[in-house]
C-alpha cells in the first residue's frame, strides 16, 4: 500500500493519527451542535414536530444506508482519497445547512451531509488499522480516536453555545469549515494512502440494495413509532427488508463483495457490532432531548447548556484513553459489559428527573454515563478492527459505523416518539387560543414561541404545562433506554467471553480474503507473544 513505507517511524504514525482524528472531531462537533441549535431552529424555521425529528435523524438515515458502500469504496480506491474528498464535500454542504430558509431545505442539506459523512468515519478507522500493525499501539490509537469523538462532543456544545449567544443559529454549521480546511490541507501532505491491493469491482447493484434496504427499514420503524403502522409504512418496511435480504444473498455469491457476510461468523465481531447498536439506540434519543431540557425547561443559555453536558465528555475521554490497559488487566468482556451496566444505571436514574433537578446531581449522572460509554466504544472498535484482515478494514469499520448511525437514527425515532407521544397529551390552559395550543402541542420549541405572544399569566401557565409534560416524557424514555442498555451489557457479556486484545484472541487470517472463494477461517493464537494481527 503506497505511503505506508514512508510512515514507519513511531512519531510519523502518531502525527498521521492526529490528522485522521480531525475528521472524527468534524463529525462529532456537527452532531452535538445540532442539539443545541434545535430550539433556535424551531423558533426560526417553525418546523412541525415530524419535521423536527427528520432534521434530527435524516442525516443518520442516509449515512446508515451508505456507510458499507463507502467503506468498501475506500478499500478499493484508497482511504485517504475518500477521506479528503468527503471532508471537502462535508464542509461545502455545511454552508448550505447554515443558510437554510425552510425546514425542507434544512432536511435536504442534512441528507446531503449524510452522503458526505458516510465517507469519513470508515476511512479514519481503516487508516488506523493500517497505520498501527502492533496491537498495543493500535489499542492506544483507537482509544485516542474514541477520545477525540468524545472531545468533539465536549467542544461542540461549548463552542456552539458561544456562537448561539453571539450569532445566528447557522453559525454552528460554519465551525466545520476551519476543521475541514486543516484536515484537507495538512492531510494531503502527511496521510499515507492505503487500500486493498486486489479489491475487485465496486458492485453498484449492491450499493443500491444497501441504500434502499436501510432507508426502508429505518423509515418504517420511525413512522410506525411516531404515527402507527399504516399500509404505506408497512410497505416501505417490507421493501427495505426484501432489499437487505437480496443484498445479503448477493454478497454471498460475489467474488469481491461490498461486505463479506462471513465476517459475522466471528463471535467477537458480531458481539461488538450488536453491543454498539443497542448502546447507541438506548443513548442517542436521550442525548438529543437533553439539550432541549437544559435550555427550554431549566432556562439555561446555550453556552451554559453546553458546559452542563461537559462531564459526560470528560468521563468518556478519560475512559477511552485507558480502556486498552484496563481490558488487558481484566478482560474485554468484563470492561465492556461493566461499562454498559454502569451506563444503564446512570440512564435509569434519569427516570427521577424533575424540572428543578440540581446540576451537581445531573453532572454526576452524566460523568458516570460518559465513563461507561467511553470504555465500551473504545474496546468494541478495537475488537472489530482486530477481527479482520487489514485489506477489509474499511468495510469492517463501515459495519461498526453503520451500527452506530442506525442506532442513533432509531434511538431518536423510538425514544423520541415516547417523549413526543407523552408531551402531546398535555392539557393547555383554557385561555390559550386554539392556534397557539396547536403549535404548542407540536414541540416544546413551538410552545415557547407561542407563549411569547400571550399575556404573562397565560404564558406562565402554558409553559408550566408544556415543560412538565416534556419532562414526564423524558422520564418514560429513560426507563426504555435503560432496558436497552442492560440488554447491550448482556450481549457483551455472552458474546465477548473469549475475546482478548492480544495473545489468545480470535482473528481472521488475512491470507484468506473473500475473493479466494473460500470462507474466512477463524484462528485462535496459541502464542501469547504473537499479538499482531496478520
Amino acid at each position: 500500500m503506497r505511503g505506508l513505507g514512508t510512515i514507519r517511524g513511531s512519531s510519523a504514525r502518531w502525527l498521521a493519527l492526529a490528522i485522521v482524528v480531525l475528521a472524527v472531531l468534524l463529525v462529532a462537533i456537527d452532531a452535538t451542535v445540532l442539539g443545541l441549535a434545535t430550539p433556535f431552529l424551531s423558533e426560526d424555521l417553525r418546523p412541525s414536530g415530524t419535521q423536527l425529528l427528520w432534521i434530527g435523524d435524516v442525516y443518520s438515515f442516509v449515512i446508515a444506508g451508505l456507510l458499507v458502500s463507502m467503506g468498501s469504496l475506500g478499500d478499493r480506491i484508497g482511504r485517504k482519497k475518500l477521506l479528503l474528498s468527503g471532508a471537502v464535500a462535508f464542509g461545502t454542504l455545511s454552508v448550505l445547512a447554515a443558510y437554510a430558509t425552510s425546514p425542507e431545505t434544512m432536511i435536504a442539506a442534512r441528507a446531503l451531509m449524510g452522503v458526505a459523512g458516510a465517507t469519513l468515519m470508515p476511512s479514519t478507522l481503516a487508516l488506523i488499522r493500517n497505520l498501527f500493525p502492533d496491537s498495543r499501539e493500535r489499542s492506544l490509537a483507537v482509544g485516542v480516536w474514541s477520545a477525540m469523538a468524545s472531545a468533539g462532543a465536549a467542544v461542540g456544545p461549548v463552542v456552539g453555545g458561544f456562537l448561539l449567544e453571539h450569532f445566528w443559529w447557522g453559525s454552528v454549521f460554519l465551525i466545520n469549515l476551519p476543521v475541514m480546511a486543516v484536515l484537507v490541507l495538512v492531510g494531503a501532505k502527511l496521510l499515507p494512502e492505503s487500500k486493498n491491493p486486489t479489491p475487485g469491482p465496486w458492485d453498484l447493484p449492491s450499493v443500491g440494495l444497501s441504500l434502499v434496504g436501510m432507508i426502508g427499514v429505518v423509515y418504517c420503524v420511525k413512522e410506525a413509532a411516531a404515527h402507527g403502522l399504516r399500509w404505506d409504512v408497512a410497505a416501505a418496511g417490507a421493501v427495505g427488508a426484501l432489499a437487505l435480504l437480496v443484498f445479503t444473498r448477493r454478497q454471498l455469491t460475489l467474488r469481491a463483495p461490498l461486505l463479506d457476510m462471513r465476517l459475522f461468523r466471528h463471535r467477537g465481531f458480531s458481539g461488538a457490532v450488536l453491543a454498539d447498536l443497542l448502546t447507541i439506540l438506548g443513548l442517542s434519543g436521550l442525548v438529543f432531548f437533553l439539550s432541549q431540557f437544559l435550555q427550554l425547561v431549566q432556562g439555561r443559555k446555550p453556552l451554559e447548556a453546553g458546559l452542563a453536558e461537559l462531564p459526560a465528555a470528560v468521563g468518556a475521554v478519560s475512559a477511552g484513553l485507558v480502556a486498552g490497559v484496563v481490558a488487558r488487566r481484566w478482560s474485554v468482556r468484563a470492561v465492556v459489559a461493566g461499562g454498559l451496566a454502569a451506563l444503564a444505571v446512570a440512564v435509569a436514574s434519569l427516570s427521577l428527573l424533575r424540572i428543578d433537578t440540581g446540576y451537581l446531581t445531573l453532572g454526576a449522572v452524566l460523568f458516570v454515563a460518559g465513563v461507561g460509554a467511553g470504555f465500551s466504544f473504545a474496546l468494541t472498535a478495537d475488537v472489530i478492527l482486530s477481527s479482520v484482515p487489514k485489506e477489509q478494514a474499511g468495510a469492517a469499520s463501515a459495519v461498526s459505523e453503520t451500527a452506530y448511525e442506525l442506532g442513533a437514527a432509531l434511538g431518536i425515532a423510538v425514544l423520541g416518539s415516547i417523549v413526543t407521544g407523552v408531551y402531546r397529551d398535555f392539557t393547555t390552559p383554557a385561555s390559550v387560543p386554539s392556534s397557539a395550543a396547536a403549535a404548542a402541542h407540536e414541540s416544546l420549541g413551538g410552545a415557547v414561541a407561542s407563549a411569547a405572544a400571550l399575556p404573562d399569566s397565560t404564558q406562565a401557565a402554558l409553559l408550566a404545562s408544556a415543560q412538565e409534560a416534556f419532562v414526564d416524557g423524558l422520564r418514560n424514555a429513560s426507563v426504555a433506554a435503560a432496558v436497552l442498555l442492560a440488554a447491550a451489557a448482556a450481549v457483551a457479556w455472552f458474546l465477548l467471553r473469549d475475546q482478548r486484545l492480544e495473545g489468545g484472541s480470535e482473528r481472521m487470517d488475512s491470507r484468506e480474503l473473500p475473493d479466494t472463494g473460500r470462507a474466512p477461517r477463524l484462528q485462535r493464537s496459541g502464542n501469547a507473544g504473537s499479538d499482531k494481527c496478520r
